[in-house]
């Protein structure tokens, strides 16, 4: 066993007690427990304060973050809502709901971090399960599966391969420095070409490189879940019975916009005859009354549309573009003032100055900056008119208001209970195709980089993401203040310590120590079983990539690519492998983490609204992480010669 040097023996106790901690320590916050490791290997001298801050300004962290504010533009826009709704709005079964899924979270996730694209995923797909009495648990984890496999198409879809980029181009730099410090030296010719060659592997990658292998493994994956998956995902028929809990209804008049696209369609074919907890009464067109309301009755501009119904499906409509609450027609209708608004309910106190007053004689928006949209009493189903409504003590109001109306008024004694609807945020459909082309020109822009190359600066994916955030901010697609809270810190702090903690691994010889050791092991087994010398290279490729793969299932990805990358660019260097295709094996490994519901971050996203268990990710993740491993071992050799 080669010996460790002191400072090698820090970074490897460190990084061990780090991982030691997040497996250990469920509960423990993986960015703490970086942080922490990367103040040790700093202050025991292991690196320098400029190396172990690097990883704050590393271009991939700072991609990662730009693109968490693009994702956010993109929900605030309505452009994620119109998407799901365009895919799934016509799915009547979990198939072909399976089906839609597949091709848009692949597509989508290709260019979009899949982290933040499962966010925006889950709730559309849990309302379609509500609508039609379907489990969540049937389709969530194939949202998570779809858009991890989505996300090593391109080199950024995933939080992973944006870590391995900004490795990647550390790397080549630092190689090829060595190269030039080799000739200057006045090496021999063949070791100064070796060294060059070696660097040369290691050049930045490009958009769609990581796609030769990526792509294969997506295509299989997804027909392993579309054609096997649905016999191995649990039922959790729980979860729809709680769907039909009973629920507050609220009586809630609606009017159609001249530019609503339900215009002309029938109640039937607009999507407003089954809406779960939702009932249509009637509809007052000019004053003439339409009751009961018939499936084939068409939607007319101007409609009044009176449901009685629970205030999940009323937040639904209300994100229907064109179809607004029947407040004051003054009150605040054009997208940029109502997106200062959302849903709050508040239950009137015995003291309230509106008890005994109709809703239309209430001035509430005078009296508290506010609008009545529904109206809930308790064990009555109200049938009036929302104006006609008398108001009595413990009346539930659906309102329209402003962001503080909930601490101005909690104390109030003018209501017992005010508390925000969850998800109510008004959306920006007026700038969805802004958004949309935004995101498109980003999609562009890297393609072109990574194509054809760019000049300095605006062939950067860090500068190319921030300039597209930044856009979406100028163009009122993403207010300030939601760019900075859609900004996942935790994942940025866990990567750019890892990074850190990497680069100790690096300084200190540990990692070449490491290598050598596991280079001994691989010619051990070699001997052992007879193999020839030639599948030496095979045999480290298989080793790496199960080993990335059964750590990112413990810890988590990010962490996972940047803790290996520093020991497999020496161990390509000793036995004259090719580094890509070791690098490559971590990036797909670290990436597709199927097994358990901490190894991917969309994993647990998914595990709460599905009401998954550990034991069915592993049921269903298992055979699916061994089919994508023998794909990706497979095609890496193929894509990325083994030997230099």
């Amino acid at each position: 066993m080669p010996p460790f040097s002191f400072h090698g023996w820090i970074a490897i106790i460190t990084t061990i007690l780090v991982f030691f901690g997040m497996w250990r320590r469920r509960g423990a916050p993986p960015d703490l427990l970086f942080l922490g490791g990367l103040v040790i290997v700093t202050l025991c001298g292991v690196i320098g304060p400029q190396e172990a801050l690097a990883g704050f300004a590393n271009p991939a962290v700072l991609t990662i973050g730009a693109l968490f504010a693009v994702a956010a533009g993109l929900r605030y826009t309505g452009v994620l809502n119109w998407v799901g709704q365009l895919l799934l709005g016509g799915a009547q079964d979990e198939r072909s709901a399976l089906r839609r899924l597949s091709v848009s979270l692949l597509a989508a996730s290709a260019f979009l971090l899949n982290t933040p694209l499962v966010a925006m995923m889950v709730p559309i797909v849990v309302d379609w399960c509500r609508k039609r009495g379907i489990s969540p648990s049937r389709l969530l984890i194939p949202v998570s599966y779809l858009a991890i496999l989505g996300g090593v198409c391109t080199m950024i879809g995933t939080s992973t391969t944006l870590v391995v980029v900004g490795l990647l181009d550390a790397e080549y730099e630092y190689q090829t420095g060595l190269a030039d410090e080799a000739e200057q030296a006045g090496l021999a010719a063949e070791d100064v070409a070796r060294r060059r060659a070696f660097a040369e592997k290691l050049h930045p990658m490009s958009l769609f490189e990581l796609g030769q292998v990526g792509l294969p493994c997506a295509l299989v994956g997804a027909a392993f879940v579309l054609l096997v998956g649905p016999r191995l995902l649990p039922n959790r028929t729980d979860l729809v019975e709680q769907f039909d809990d009973k629920r507050r209804e609220y009586l809630v008049e609606m009017i159609v916009q001249p530019q609503c696209r339900l215009i002309g369609k029938s109640i039937e074919e607009a999507g407003l005859r089954n809406l779960p907890g939702l009932y249509l009464i009637e509809i007052d067109r000019d004053g003439d009354i339409i009751t009961p309301v018939t499936p084939q009755d068409e939607l007319h501009a101007g409609d009044r549309l009176i449901f009685t119904g629970v205030v999940t499906t009323i937040v639904d409509l209300e994100k229907i573009p064109g179809l607004v609450p029947a407040v004051d027609q003054t009150y605040e209708l054009h997208p940029q003032q109502r997106s200062q608004r959302h849903l709050t309910e508040a239950v009137l106190s015995r003291t309230s100055p509106l008890i005994g007053t109709a809703v239309r004689k209430a001035n509430f928006r005078e009296r508290y900056n506010a609008a009545i949209v529904a109206v809930h009493r308790n064990g009555v189903r109200l049938t009036n008119k929302i104006g006609n409504i008398v108001l009595e003590p413990g009346d539930t109001l659906l309102l329209q208001t402003r962001t503080d109306f909930a601490n101005t008024y909690r104390h109030s004694r003018d209501f017992y209970l005010v508390s925000s609807v969850e998800g109510s945020g008004a959306v920006r459909h007026d700038r969805a195709l802004i958004a949309a082309a935004l995101v498109g020109l980003l999609v562009v822009w890297l393609s072109i980089a990574g194509l054809v190359g760019l000049p300095v600066g605006f062939g950067s994916p860090a500068v190319a993401a921030i300039a597209i955030a930044v856009l979406m901010i100028l163009t009122r697609c993403l207010p300030v203040s939601l760019a900075r809270s859609s900004i996942d810190l935790q994942v940025l702090f866990t990567i750019a310590a890892a990074l850190g903690l990497g680069r100790a691994l690096t300084n200190s010889g540990a990692a070449g120590t490491l290598a050598e050791m596991l280079v001994g092991g691989a010619e051990w087994i070699q001997a052992y079983t007879g193999l020839e010398a030639a599948y030496l290279p095979l045999l480290l490729l298989v080793a790496v990539y199960l080993f990335a793969m059964i750590a990112t299932e413990s810890i988590t990805n990010t962490a996972v690519a940047a803790m290996l990358f520093p020991l497999v660019v020496p161990l390509a260097w000793n036995t004259g492998s090719n580094p890509r295709a070791l690098i490559m094996a971590i990036t797909l490994a670290a990436s597709l983490s199927f097994i358990t519901p901490i190894g991917y971050q969309t994993n647990l996203m998914v595990m709460g609204p599905g009401g998954y268990r550990p034991r069915d990710f592993l049921r269903i993740g298992l055979p699916l992480a061994v089919i994508i491993m023998l794909v990706a071992l497979a095609l890496i050799p193929v894509a990325w010669p083994l030997k230099m």
